[in-house]
């Protein structure tokens, strides 16, 4: 960790090097000098790395190159802020301005003190390193190896004394495609979070007599990396001949082979000739896949390799263009979680009603990995169970456990393996997520946002930071270090969460680095020089704690205290001269924080779900400013100073006055000043009022093509064409949302000869006289929302061609009285939503048409009164809503209503009856349903998953 460190300061300082000449006048020397030490001690920190858990004095030495980083990160951000003043004018600005240039003269000479000073500390620290041996990256290696074995061995001897709940469905499932007809090779890779037991369960698939018959050759492999080719090929060549019976050569041969040539060679006339079985356990990253596939020859004997992986994209890239054969293992059920924990903690015997809550709650943070609950049972099984307090104290203080308990060292060891192979910028971003609470549900736009004002982002050309710091969630995701917790019907992921034990884990290192800390209120006194401090619930225990001295970031989550009442500053009175984030978000607040202006370095600023009305003129001083979240918030104007944030990115000012079917229409937007498109950094402006706008202005959004979402409230109809125009020059665009000033205005967006060629998403709420003909060009297009368009003309003639929409919603959009659906039309679509159709009598879907829908909602069309004709096509359909709609349709559905619809409508008529509790017997209906000819294989699937609602 302390490379990520060492690295962001010498991209700063190379940085600083670069943009700020006329500021380094005199220092620029010693800059250069200290970037070259730094560089060099980058160097040893990669190796140290690998030994610093094993050596305590190395330890040391890594803490003190971090807090020299620190230090110098603290004296150039100062230097900085000496830097930021704005002067002001007339005869006090001048006043001002020489008052500045004495300062600023006195900061030149204090940063190269300053310089001067931590570069002979870093010598020193240079010089050091030769006592830890840090040159031997040989025996670094080596001793990295023989930890990872270790560890991995201790999981797999751990799991199996646990008797693998629940393993028999995965083991047959993995059997069964390693027993598939197929005369090519073919790769089974499994893959999974680190504790999940990918291990146990392929040994135990490896290990059936099954297996064993069907693969004479075969062979266990661990992989565990950093690993030497030849010792991999070498150890591969003895187990083949082993299972083979053959002696392996007594004379030394495949021992003294050093040519990895020859050892390649060696195994393929080995494995040429059999169907053989390998698995290779444990492996990392794609180029390690590489190294081995080749060496298995395809025989087309119909052989297999199985591999475990932490890494989806590991997965994917071994069995690429045959993802059926990817097994993803997932946690334990609540219910097979809850019978191991109890066969772990209560040797199979049930537990003890007085311990029940306090166990399921212990359980909980166990989110169902395997591993987790077998190391914490076997703490909890020495307990007392008379003495819930002992119990209690487990559940309260998990962290404290890991760190101080030995029975879950290898647990810890496990898990803390996934981050120790992060590369060092990915090691920051995973551990900001220690600042956020338990169960929290971590956005993903918001953490991209503060990753960028943390400046962990590293810019790579062509790319956008946000597009980097996607790339970065993604590596996270695919390593199984974070989990998706919700996921739009476009497939973006809206929310992420980590696991409970991994978030106690990167808590523990947070803490010891000094990186964050979290306060709960519970009294723990967090470190003198955190960076990173989120606040939970009260303010209560702050008041009593000391002030840290190296304060970066400020969260609050759930406070409950009026900050009104009791001000920021009163918190923390000298240290907030360097914050770069403060998020007050839902904190108790009705002004905006005077004092927040006087943070000159912040880049974010969050006052969301707070009741500030008005943002101050002053907000002019924030120069460095990329995000400003106010997003329902009480604003609904911004002051013309906001034009001075030249380097904002994220400007959100909108919120909902209710909540409903299509969200997108009860947005409210803001005012915002003319000349909003001098802001030419930004990627995101959401949501302002047009209707103050004079067609100029309207017309100078076209200049703002950095732009990636636009919001766009209260369009007038005469302004449409100049919009258009302004849409066509954003060809970074990728969501458009514009509704009308009034319900039956018109907006008129048909004037677009050339859409945005990625728009991914585009909302459009009022009349529309014809619809705009360039949607159908948008092959990128995965939502789509209209609302009170009241067409005349079948709009899915248009629609249903577009390759990669996936989620529809029509409201008040079609005059008509019928809608049809084409075969071979919305070949991606997984939710459909028909709303307020008042003319529409019938619905008729053809076969092959919406093959992927997923989900089908119809509501308060009151002259619908007949279910969809040709539903029964739909064979993916998981969930069928209907609301508000007319009694004869209802009737027609029940069984008894004399009509048959539809297959489906059988179905459907059961779930309508158990939700309406109308006293038939659901069990009965659901037999009647699959004994008789309705029971198609769709039909089925309905019935397990149909919700019906009315």
């Amino acid at each position: 960790m302390a490379e990520s460190v060492v690295t962001f300061l010498v991209d700063r300082l190379t940085a600083l090097l670069e943009e700020e000449a006329k500021l380094l006048s005199g220092i620029r020397d010693q800059v250069e000098d200290l970037v070259n030490e730094l560089e060099h001690i980058k160097a040893f920190l990669r190796v140290a790395d690998a030994k610093e858990d094993s050596d305590p004095q190395l330890k040391v030495w890594v803490k003190q190159v971090r807090d020299v980083a620190h230090e110098m990160e603290d004296a150039l951000d100062k230097f900085r802020l000496f830097h930021s003043h704005d002067h002001g004018h007339g005869f006090r600005g001048s006043f001002h301005k020489l008052s500045c240039i004495i300062k600023k003269w006195k900061a030149n000479h204090r940063i190269s003190d300053d310089i001067q000073r931590i570069n002979s500390k870093i010598k020193s620290l240079y010089e050091g390193h030769e006592r830890y041996n840090l040159v031997d990256q040989a025996g670094s290696s080596s001793a990295r190896l023989v930890l990872h074995h270790r560890i991995g061995q201790g999981d797999a001897l751990l799991l199996e004394e646990a008797d693998l709940v629940a393993i028999g469905e995965h083991k047959q499932k993995l059997i069964e495609l390693l027993m598939k007809e197929d005369t090519e090779r073919q790769v089974v890779p499994v893959v999974g979070m680190g504790g999940l037991g990918k291990t146990t369960l392929v040994k135990q698939v490896y290990e059936d007599p099954k297996v064993q018959k069907r693969f004479k050759v075969h062979a266990w492999i661990t992989v565990s990396r950093p690993f030497k080719i030849n010792q991999l090929l070498r150890h591969m060549i003895n187990k083949i001949f082993k299972v083979i019976t053959k002696p392996v050569p007594e004379d030394g041969e495949v021992e003294t082979m050093d040519d990895d040539n020859q050892l390649r060679e060696r195994i393929k006339k080995l494995l040429q000739n059999s169907r053989y079985l390998i698995v290779l356990d444990d492996i990392w990253h794609i180029p390690d896949w590489e190294v081995i596939n080749h060496i298995m020859p395809n025989n087309n004997r119909g052989s297999r390799v199985m591999l475990t992986t932490r890494n989806v994209n590991v997965a994917s890239a071994s069995c690429f263009g045959n993802h059926d054969m990817l097994y993803h293992l997932e946690p334990l059920s609540p219910e097979d979680s809850w019978t191991l924990f109890c066969k772990k903690t209560f040797h199979g015997e049930s537990c003890p009603p007085n311990l029940e809550e306090i166990c399921r709650s212990i359980l909980m943070k166990c989110r169902g990995l395997p591993l987790a609950i077998v190391a914490i049972s076997a703490v909890l099984a020495l307990k007392d169970k008379r003495i819930v307090d002992e119990w209690t104290a487990v559940c309260g203080s998990i962290g404290a456990e890991i760190a101080g308990n030995d029975q879950l060292e290898n647990m810890k060891k496990l898990l803390y393996l996934s981050y120790r192979d992060l590369p060092y910028h990915l090691k920051s971003c995973f551990l900001y997520l220690s600042i956020f609470p338990d169960l929290y549900k971590i956005e993903h736009m918001k953490l991209i946002r503060l990753w960028l004002a943390e400046g962990f982002v590293i810019g790579e050309e062509g790319r956008t930071p946000e597009e980097v710091a996607e790339s970065y969630l993604r590596e996270l995701l695919n390593r199984s270090l974070i989990q998706a917790a919700e996921t739009s019907t476009d497939g973006r992921v809206k929310s992420y969460r980590i696991h409970d034990l991994l978030l106690e884990i990167i808590i523990l290192i947070s803490r010891e680095q000094n990186f964050a800390a979290l306060e709960k209120g519970q009294g723990a006194i967090w470190p003198e020089k955190v960076r990173r401090l989120s606040i939970v619930n009260t303010l209560q225990n702050v008041r009593q704690q000391r002030t840290p001295s190296r304060l970066r970031s400020l969260l609050v989550f759930g406070v409950e205290d009026s900050l009104t009442d009791f001000p920021i500053p009163k918190w923390f009175p000298r240290c907030l001269q360097l914050l770069t984030v403060l998020d007050l978000e839902g904190a108790r607040l009705d002004m905006f924080p005077s004092e927040v202006v006087k943070l000159l370095l912040l880049r974010y600023l969050s006052l969301r779900h707070t009741k500030v009305r008005e943002i101050p003129s002053s907000i002019k001083k924030l120069q460095n400013l990329e995000t400003l979240d106010l997003k329902h918030s009480h604003v609904v104007e911004l002051p013309a100073e906001i034009l001075n944030l030249k380097r904002l990115r994220h400007l959100l000012v909108y919120r909902y006055e209710v909540e409903s079917y299509a969200r997108f229409n009860a947005r409210k937007g803001v005012k915002v000043p003319a000349g909003i498109c001098g802001l030419q950094s930004l990627q995101k402006l959401c949501f302002i009022e047009a209707n103050q706008y004079s067609g100029a202005s309207m017309a100078e959004l076209g200049r703002m093509n950095q732009l990636r979402r636009l919001g766009i409230y209260k369009l007038r109809e005469e302004d449409g064409v100049t919009l258009c125009s302004s849409v066509e020059n954003m060809t970074n665009l990728r969501s458009l949302s514009v509704s009308s000033l009034e319900k039956d205005k018109i907006i008129d967006l048909s004037h677009i000869s050339q859409a945005p060629p990625f728009l991914q998403r585009l909302y459009l709420a009022g009349r529309l006289e014809n619809l705009p003909r360039w949607i159908s060009s948008l092959q990128h297009l995965v939502r789509l929302f209209l609302k009170w368009s009241r067409l005349t003309e079948d709009p899915l003639v248009h629609l249903q061609g577009l390759p990669n929409l996936v989620h529809l919603e029509l409201l008040q959009v079609y005059e008509g009285e019928s809608l049809h659906f084409s075969a071979g039309g919305f070949p991606s679509l997984k939710l459909l939503g028909i709303d307020k159709l008042d003319e529409l009598q019938l619905v008729t879907i053809e076969e092959g048409a919406m093959p992927c829908l997923e989900k089908l909602i119809i509501q308060r069309c009151k002259l619908l009164k007949k279910v969809p004709f040709g539903i029964e096509h739909l064979t993916n359909l998981k969930l069928l809503e209907f609301f508000d709609m007319p009694d004869e349709l209802i009737m027609a559905l029940q069984p008894d209503g004399g009509e048959d619809h539809s297959k489906v409508a059988h179905v459907a008529a059961v779930y309508y009856s158990y939700w309406r509790g109308g006293g038939w017997d659901v069990y009965s209906l659901v037999n009647d349903v699959e004994s008789s000819n309705l029971g198609t294989s769709a039909v089925r699937r309905l019935e397990r998953n149909i919700l019906w609602k009315v």
